[in-house]
């Protein structure tokens, strides 16, 4: 019985790794290819299929999903997703999911490299729209 509304969220988290590893993404010598680029397009299509991956989780026709990457010197990459929908349920689980699925694929494609990055800090950071109404965090 949830009225049809605009919905977006965001989530935050960051993966944490030696400054070394950071300095060969940042040069692109990363011998997988181009690490952001790959990590951004697998944010966004885990968004997309944030229903095949959790359980009772409603599939949604998502109207935008941005992921954004930003190298944090000396020894983390900062990740940012935000997902937008009109419907009834929320897009809280999308843009999380975004934002680990990017975490997981800088992990595996450096893992040669550096096998004790941390995938840290993920968590909503703000979700406006529906029945509960807009939160930011603190």
């Amino acid at each position: 019985a949830k009225p049809e509304t605009a919905r977006t969220a965001v989530a935050r988290g960051r993966i944490v790794m030696a400054p070394a590893t950071l300095e060969l993404i940042r040069q692109g010598q990363v011998g997988k290819g181009d690490v952001l680029g790959v990590a951004r397009i697998a944010g966004i299509m885990a968004a997309k299929r944030t229903s095949d991956l959790i359980p009772l989780c409603h599939p949604l026709a998502l109207a935008k999903v941005t992921v954004d990457l930003t190298i944090a010197a000396p020894d983390a990459v900062e990740i940012e997703a935000l997902a937008k929908v009109t419907g009834q349920p929320g897009v809280e689980m999308e843009a999380l999911t975004a934002v680990t699925v990017a975490a997981l694929t800088i992990y595996d494609m450096c893992k040669a490299a550096d096998r004790s990055m941390r995938i840290e800090a993920v968590r909503l950071i703000h979700k406006s729209g529906g029945k509960s109404g807009t939160y930011e965090a603190t």
